[in-house]
């Protein structure tokens, strides 16, 4: 593994006093492998990525690099020898330097015919070869954060860390550029952990993603099994755009159970009942896009409130039982406040809470 962590744990202050900022968190890396951590703001991803970075000492656990543990309650690697790369929030570049020498500043160490061949070849790599003699202020605020990337990965760091890189960014940018960014980290074959208070970024960005909240990773998974078998009733909620309904499994056996939803009956295989017992009350977790307009549909819901985001609407609807559920719809047919409307739901998997 390019990076493994092992029930790390971050804590702030000492004593009875102190603050537990990071709790048993373990997760891994392989080689050219990019990662991402979301959570709430105060949940622990950023501690986590400074602790990864050697710029925080850990109370617990240990943290590997390439096979060469770096990190542990007694002893710490230091920051500049443990071949960890950093791009900062703020981009961090020397406003007096131009855009070549910002990129050749860690590598002083290399004749200069070496370290001239590898600030065109990062250049490059992020499309920046032809502003190489421009200076930080002369760029938009995209260009400054490629900059920093290729500044990053001139080193060739064994894992390369990014903290909300692109948080200063406007939205079309922000999602243009995390597309980009992916493009290049898997260009470089780098292995990549970013932090990020933006899901979109997250999913855009990475090939795993995991969910923390205060200071324990509560699933570390591909952004499909996050996005539709969350493993916690936290990722549930946190993850897209969804609600929880009160449910009850009606009977369950071999040939698989009857679920009483305000949706009405659902059916579910052997795989999908099993753990549950009958008469059990759950949640059954129902995203806005499995739930589609359906004109021969018994099922009817007002609408409540309607979100316009482009293509696509979210709306609230309000069942007759008084339950509160979400539509995401096409926007080329809006839906009216008040609006009575026949729907029907279409679940592309069960995940099931207890109650």
């Amino acid at each position: 593994m390019s990076l493994q962590l092992e029930h790390v744990a971050v804590e702030y202050g000492k004593g009875p006093k102190a603050h537990r900022a990071v709790d048993g968190v373990s997760l891994a890396l392989a080689t050219g492998e990019i990662g991402a951590l979301i959570g709430p703001s105060g949940c622990g991803k950023s501690s986590l990525l400074r602790a990864i970075a050697g710029l925080q000492a850990i109370a617990q656990g240990q943290i590997s690099s390439g096979g060469q543990v770096i990190s542990t309650p007694a002893d710490i690697t230091a920051p500049e020898v443990r071949g960890v790369g950093m791009v900062f929030q703020d981009y961090a570049l020397f406003p007096h330097m131009s855009i070549a020498r910002n990129v050749g500043f860690g590598l002083a160490h290399l004749p200069r015919p070496d370290r001239q061949a590898r600030i065109a070849e990062v250049l490059q790599l992020v499309g920046m070869a032809d502003l190489a003699g421009r200076m930080p202020h002369e760029l938009s605020g995209g260009q400054q954060q490629r900059v920093a990337l290729a500044r990053a990965l001139a080193r060739k760091p064994s894992v390369l860390l990014l903290d909300e890189p692109f948080s200063s960014l406007d939205a079309a940018m922000r999602e243009k550029l995390a597309q980009e960014v992916r493009s290049i980290l898997k260009a470089a074959g780098s292995t990549a952990l970013v932090v990020t208070h933006d899901q979109h970024e997250a999913f855009a960005m990475a090939d795993r993603v995991g969910v923390m909240q205060a200071g324990r990773l509560e699933q570390w998974d591909t952004p499909y099994q996050l996005y539709h078998q969350p493993a916690t009733r936290f990722v549930a909620e946190f993850v897209g755009d969804g609600v929880l309904l009160p449910v009850q499994l009606q009977a369950a056996g071999a040939a698989g159970g009857l679920l009483q939803t305000p949706l009405g009956e659902l059916t579910l295989s052997p795989e999908q009942a099993a753990g549950h017992a009958p008469g059990q009350d759950l949640w059954l977790l129902l995203r806005a896009d499995e739930l589609v307009l359906d004109a021969a549909s018994p099922l009817q819901a007002t609408v409540s409130q309607v979100q316009f985001r482009g293509g696509w609407q979210l709306c609230s609807l309000q069942l007759a039982c008084g339950q509160s559920v979400l539509l995401q719809t096409s926007s080329l047919r809006p839906l009216q406040v008040g609006q009575s409307v026949q729907i029907a739901a279409r679940l592309n998997s069960v995940a099931l809470f207890a109650a």
